[in-house]
Order: structure tokens, then sequence, then C-alpha cells
């Protein structure tokens, strides 16, 4: 058993903050959230406002659509989903930094910006049915600025949080 446990440790380096691989996963998970805004492309909310017409009309499909989903799902399963994500950042947190396991913390800063970010898309997706589609360029730039806030605020503290780990820490 101690010889599997080298092995896996050996392949799979469970130091995140030290490991180029977490940092990258790290960018990517940033530059997409902040990119899809509900789902839909920013690009294509920036051609609908320049251009207008049926690239308009794409948007508000697209939108709708994506809106329509994401509310339905947490009209259906809501309860559920926020009871299974709280246990699993409740769990990640305790094991991450009351048993110091650096892979759990990987993990809790990864994702507990993201569940912000999913109940700010909520919160938006109402805004947006409520609103009927009205200022819908405004309210998909003011979402989009937010996540992108939310992001710098998470890189900078997983990036802090990261350097304490390997300079003061130092290796386990």
């Amino acid at each position: 058993m101690q010889e599997l446990y080298r092995t896996v440790t050996e392949v799979i380096d469970l130091r995140s903050f030290s490991n180029l691989w977490f940092w990258i996963a790290l960018a990517v998970v940033w530059s997409t959230a902040s990119h899809y805004v509900l789902g839909v492309p920013y690009d294509m909310v920036t051609r609908a406002r320049r251009d207008g017409g049926e690239a308009e009309e794409d948007l508000r499909d697209m939108v709708r659509v994506n809106v329509n989903r994401l509310l339905h799902i947490a009209e259906a399963a809501g309860l559920s989903l926020l009871a299974l994500a709280c246990f699993a950042l409740t769990t990640l947190a305790i094991v991450g930094f009351v048993y110091d396991i650096e892979f759990a913390q990987a993990l809790f800063l990864l994702a507990f910006p993201l569940s912000i970010v999913f109940a700010l898309s909520l919160r938006t997706a109402h805004r947006i049915r409520a609103a009927d589609g009205e200022g819908l360029h405004r309210v998909l730039a003011r979402h989009r600025l937010s996540v992108q806030g939310i992001g710098m605020v998470s890189i900078f503290l997983t990036a802090m949080w990261g350097m304490w780990q390997n300079m003061v820490i130092g290796p386990i």
C-alpha cells in the first residue's frame, strides 16, 4: 500500500500550488467564466451591440434559452444542488485548511469563487427574465464585469496563498 501511494504521488503531484498545471487550469477557468456570460459568448454580445439586426435576435434567443435553462435547473433541483455544493465546499475547506491537504485547498480556492459566480448568474438570470430583455447589453456587461472582478480577487488570493504555502511552509 505504501508503494502504491508513493507511485501515485510521483505521477500526480498533489502539491497543487507548485504545479504549473494548476495555474494553467486556474487561468483557463477564469478566462472561460468571464468570456461566457450566462453561457453566451461575450463576442456575441459585442457583435449584437455593434451590428444589431439578426445578431441582436440571435443574442436575445441565446440569452432566453440559457436563462430559461438556468432558472429551470434552479427551480427543479436548486435546494438539492445548494445542499450538495455546501457539503462539498465545507468538506474541501475542512480537509484543506484543518487537515492541511494542499490539493483540497486548491480545489476550494477554485470552487468557492465559482459558487459565488453561479449565485450571481442566477440573480442576473432572474433580473433578465423580470425585465423581459430590456437593457440586456448593460445587464450582461455588468455581469461580466462582476465575474471578472471576482476572478481577479480569486486569482490574487489564490496566488498569495500559494506563495505562502511554497515559501513559508515549504515542501511536504
